[in-house]
Order: structure tokens, then C-alpha cells, then sequence
């Protein structure tokens, strides 16, 4: 898997086009820039995994309408801005990790609908 290599530079926007992906992990590389707002194309996505790289800007909006998510993994990048409401319509999600990044405030109560979270 591409995961823990020396892959670097940005995420293409051009990952739209793979509409059929269910896992989305290239953790541990030194990819940079933001996540792409196309990756709200993937709607078959069922784990995004980019920890431990160096990703920057907000949580792109297109994330929440990953309805099929289970695992959003983005911790240790240099994500920025706020955690979105729309945080709460990832019902099945299962694993949430965004620690050690800039995000900054509030935690939405909109994340009392994430009934399916567990402990990791």
C-alpha cells in the first residue's frame, strides 16, 4: 500500500475520478497543500487515513458528504479552522482522529449524533 513511503506534493484534484474507491490511506508520506474539495466526489469512501503528513487549510467541506465513512484519520498534519457542523452527518462513522493539528473552536454538538464512535 502507499502508505509510509516518501510520497510528496499535493493530492491531486484529479482523485474525483475514482469514484469507485472505498479506502483512501496514504498516512505517513510528506504529502503537503490541502485536501482537495473533489475528494467529496469518492461518495463509495469508507476510510480516509492521511495522518502523519503535512496537510494544510481546513477540513474540506466535501469530507461530510462521505455518508459511507467509517474511519476519518487526519491527525498529525497542520489542518486548520474550525470542525464543522456538518461533522454530525458522518453517522457511521466509527474512528475520528484530529488531534495534533491547528484546528481551532468549538466542538459542534452536532458530533452528539456520531453514535457509532468508539474508543481506538
Amino acid at each position: 500500500s502507499p502508505d509510509q513511503n516518501n510520497l510528496n506534493g499535493k493530492i491531486p484534484y484529479e482523485i474525483e475520478q475514482l469514484t469507485s474507491l472505498i479506502e483512501f490511506d496514504l498516512d505517513s508520506n510528506n504529502l503537503n497543500g490541502p485536501i482537495p474539495e473533489s475528494i467529496g466526489s469518492l461518495t463509495a469512501l469508507q476510510s480516509i487515513d492521511l495522518d502523519e503528513n503535512s496537510l494544510t487549510g481546513p477540513i474540506p467541506e466535501g469530507i461530510y458528504d462521505l455518508t459511507f465513512l467509517s474511519g476519518l484519520d487526519l491527525d498529525s498534519n497542520e489542518l486548520t479552522g474550525t470542525l464543522s457542523p456538518r461533522i454530525g452527518d458522518l453517522t457511521r462513522l466509527r474512528v475520528l482522529q484530529l488531534d495534533n493539528n491547528a484546528l481551532s473552536g468549538k466542538v459542534p454538538s452536532d458530533m452528539g449524533r456520531l453514535r457509532e464512535l468508539s474508543e481506538s
